[in-house]
């Protein structure tokens, strides 16, 4: 088994905690991805992993053996970094094999290993070059191979596309899609780039402030954010919000009403209370006369901005109620300072407490 659980682990560096009792179970075979803002205790989660650092409280298991105090190399586990961390004066070759020559592995033992590894990741005619020698994605490649050709258990990737440029990651993304259906390992992957965690992960688990705050699929974190955060941060561009408060069957806010009569999804919650309204991009109208019974009217609001991007166009629109973003059509054309009405679909709402941040269901 090559399941890897956390088991209430937090660690403090002095006054700083970087995890709060954390607990994340990976299941024998997962790609899951570990995504958060700068300082949300993702490579720290990593490093823990991998015996690089120890927890402050806490329990670390790969399958049913508790490694919390085993040291790193006797863990099984092999980590690619975000520098590569070749060594410029060896060759390819040299870079694969180092690890397998210092545990003293037959010497047709590496070849072939080496050479399958090669195979696998389109090096073959690389290996007698220096790593100064190769491009970014190349180096990448090395470094990926450096790992699986101990064959570990489990593969820890501390942002590992970062250095490549844009067209170069999304590439990579596919390659390491394609290494882990043909490996079948487990594979826990940290990045800051949530469009990056989505088009990877069979599941995600964002963090912040050192905490988990969801743990779900791609899809799951999209249609069900479990609080404010998690809404704001998962999907691009991000949600639009809108203070209100619940009062006869209506959220009210600035400069708009939107009625829930009658409406299967109307929230339980007292008048009082401070909301916020989330509603994705894609679940925006443009409103042409009344508004369908499905959509309700947020009034007019002005063009400030128009970003065209060939698959879709959003609008930046602002009004009473502050400043949104709505998908439209690819190529319909308006010009900045147009006023529009603008509504939002009912059922693709989000309502959270805006005191707490959690979601209302």
């Amino acid at each position: 088994m090559s399941s890897v659980r956390l088991v209430e682990v937090s660690k403090r560096f002095g006054p700083v905690v970087a995890l709060d009792d954390l607990d994340l179970e990976v299941v024998d075979g997962e790609f899951l991805v570990l995504v958060g803002p700068s300082g949300c205790g993702k490579t720290t989660a990593l490093r823990i992993i991998a015996g690089l650092e120890d927890p402050t409280t806490g329990q670390v298991y790969v399958g049913d053996r508790e490694i919390t105090d085993v040291a790193p190399k006797d863990r099984d586990i092999a980590m690619v970094f975000q520098d590569y961390a070749l060594y410029p004066h060896m060759s390819v070759y040299d870079n694969l094999a180092f690890s397998l020559q210092m545990r003293r592995t037959a010497h047709s033992e590496v070849e072939r290993r080496v050479k399958g590894v090669a195979e696998l990741l389109g090096l073959g005619e690389l290996l007698r070059r220096k790593p100064g020698q190769l491009s970014g994605g190349q180096r990448q490649r090395v470094a990926l191979g450096r790992a699986i050709i101990r064959e570990p258990r489990v593969f820890l990737m501390d942002e590992p596309l970062s250095n490549l440029d844009a067209k170069l990651r999304v590439s990579m993304r596919a390659e390491l899609a394609r290494l882990h259906r043909r490996l079948g390992v487990t594979i826990i992957f940290v990045t800051h780039d949530q469009v990056e965690a989505m088009t990877m992960a069979r599941r995600i688990a964002v963090l912040h402030e050192g905490r988990l705050q969801q743990l779900d699929s791609p899809q799951g974190l999209y249609d069900r954010p479990r609080n404010l955060f998690v809404a704001g941060f998962i999907g691009s561009p991000a949600i639009n919000t809108l203070a209100a408060r619940y009062h006869d069957g209506s959220f009210v806010g600035e400069g708009f009403r939107v009625s829930m009569e009658g409406r299967p999804k109307a929230p339980a919650v007292p008048s009082a209370q401070d909301l916020v309204l989330g509603v994705r991009a894609e679940d925006m109208r443009i409103l042409d006369g009344a508004p369908p019974p499905a959509v309700a009217s947020l009034g007019e609001g002005a063009v400030d901005l128009v970003e065209t991007l060939g698959s879709d166009t959003f609008l930046t629109l602002s009004g009473s109620w502050g400043s949104m973003v709505v998908r439209v059509e690819p190529r319909a054309e308006y010009a900045p300072g147009r006023r529009l009405p603008v509504g939002l679909l009912l059922d693709r709402l989000h309502v959270f407490d805006a005191a707490t941040g959690e979601a209302i269901t």
